[in-house]
C-alpha cells in the first residue's frame, strides 16, 4: 500500500492511504537523503510504501518515495545533524508576531531562504492583530513593505478575534500548507480558527522568558473540509540554515537574484567586490539593509539567532 505520513512522533508514524484510512506504522531500515544525517528519517508529508504486520492493525513503512521538496533546519544542539520539518508541501506559511514573542527579521529571512532553496512558495501571516498598538501597526507596515516588495504575500490576522481568517482559509484550498513559527505566535490558535473542530491545546506565553510554551509536540497534518491539508509543527526557537553553499546563497534572496548577473565578476560574493550590482542597489536604497544583514549573517555561518 502507498500512503502519506500525517503524523510523526519520532518513533511511530501515522500513514493515511488514498482511501482515507489511517494506520500507525514504524519504519523498517534506514532512509537517507543526499547524504545528510537527519534526526527524523521520515517526515510529515512524505509519500511512503507500507505493509501490514502479520496479525496486527499496525504497519511497517518499507519505502520512502523521492521528495519534491522539504523544509529542513540544523539541529541546534547537534550541528552536524538536521531535522526535516515537513516534506512535499505546496506552500509554507510563517506565522509572525511583533511582540510576545517577537519574530526577528533575521528569523523571517532564514525561513524564507530555506523555502527558496527548496522551491517552496512562502508567505508571512502576521497574527495577534488585536494586540497591536499604533506603534505596532507602524512596524507591521514596515515589515509588510519589506517583504511584499520582493514578492512575498503578507496576511494580517487575529486568530483570537477571527479577523481575516476566511480570506486566509481561501488561500489554503486544495493545497498542502506548512504552518511554522516560534512557540507562542499562535499557530495552535490559528489552527483552531481555521478548523474549529480541532480544539488544539494552547498555552499562555511564558512570563519569565517571553517565549511561547510548546503546545504542539510533534508535526501533524490536518484535512481541510473543502480540500487541502495543513501541517502544524512544533514551535521553532531557532532556525539554522543547512545544506546551502556560500556561492549559492544569493540565489535565494529574490532582490539579489535579479541583480547578480549585472555584477562585474561572475563569482561575485556581493561583499566588497568592485562593480557589484547588489552593493550598488543596497547603496541606492533598492535593497533593504536588514535583508543584506541577514545575507551576511548566513554567509558567515552566524545563522541560528532567534
Amino acid at each position: 500500500m502507498q500512503g502519506i505520513v500525517t503524523k510523526s512522533t519520532g518513533s511511530w508514524y501515522q500513514v493515511r492511504t488514498p482511501g482515507g484510512k489511517r494506520y500507525d506504522c514504524r519504519i523498517k531500515g534506514k532512509f537517507r537523503i543526499k547524504g545528510l544525517t537527519t534526526t527524523n528519517p521520515v517526515a510529515v508529508g512524505d509519500r511512503v510504501d507500507m505493509e501490514m504486520e502479520p496479525n496486527s492493525d499496525q504497519g511497517v513503512i518499507t519505502k520512502l518515495h523521492e521528495r519534491k521538496n522539504y523544509i529542513i533546519r540544523r539541529s541546534i544542539n547537534l550541528s552536524k545533524q538536521a531535522q526535516i520539518i515537513a516534506a512535499n508541501m505546496d506552500q509554507a506559511y510563517l506565522v509572525v508576531t511583533l511582540a510576545s514573542p517577537r519574530t526577528s527579521l533575521g528569523f523571517i529571512d532564514r525561513f524564507l531562504v530555506t523555502a527558496e532553496a527548496y522551491d517552496i512558495p512562502a508567505a508571512l501571516v502576521f497574527n495577534k492583530l488585536d494586540m497591536f498598538s499604533d506603534e505596532g501597526l507602524e512596524i507591521l507596515a514596515e515589515y509588510k513593505s519589506i517583504y511584499e516588495s520582493i514578492g512575498y504575500p503578507c496576511y494580517e490576522v487575529s486568530a483570537l478575534m477571527g479577523t481575516n481568517i476566511p480570506e486566509l482559509k481561501a488561500k489554503l484550498k486544495d493545497k498542502m500548507t506548512l504552518f511554522s513559527g516560534h512557540s507562542g505566535v499562535g499557530k495552535s490558535s490559528l489552527m483552531n480558527a481555521i478548523l474549529p473542530d480541532l480544539q488544539l491545546r494552547t498555552t499562555e506565553i511564558s512570563e519569565w522568558s517571553d517565549k511561547g510554551m510548546h503546545t504542539t509536540t510533534f508535526a501533524e497534518m490536518y484535512d481541510l473540509p473543502g480540500g487541502g491539508d495543513i501541517i502544524d509543527t512544533p514551535g521553532i526557537r531557532e532556525l539554522g540554515v543547512i545544506d546551502i553553499e556560500q556561492q549559492e546563497l544569493s540565489h535565494f534572496f529574490p532582490e539579489m537574484r535579479e541583480r547578480m548577473h549585472d555584477c562585474r565578476f561572475n563569482n561575485c560574493r556581493h561583499i566588497n567586490e568592485p562593480g557589484c550590482a547588489v552593493l550598488e542597489a543596497l547603496e541606492n536604497g533598492e535593497i533593504e539593509p536588514s535583508r543584506y544583514d541577514s545575507y551576511l549573517s548566513i554567509y558567515n555561518g552566524n545563522d541560528t539567532r532567534a
